[in-house]
């Protein structure tokens, strides 16, 4: 199973607020991009459900990235 809460993101211990915030970004980064290779999987097996799931996953990632500023680029789903 996977674990899609954002509390578990390691964050290295710093009081460097850059440092904390390119840990945030890179772990957000990797989270939407799994999120789209699972949603693509889903596509392709045919699992309604679970492209409801993925995709509502992503939607909130996508809201999170833009609410702290972060990019996303172009996406490939």
């Amino acid at each position: 199973m996977i674990d899609r809460t954002l509390g578990t993101l390691p964050v290295p211990p710093t009081h460097d607020e850059g440092a904390h915030m390119d840990a945030f970004t890179a772990g957000l980064l990797q989270r939407i991009q799994n999120t789209e290779s699972d949603l693509s999987r889903a596509r392709e097996s045919g699992d309604d459900f679970l492209v409801d799931v993925e995709q509502s996953e992503l939607e909130d990632l996508r809201r999170i990235a833009a609410e702290h500023g972060v990019e996303i680029g172009a996406s490939t789903v």
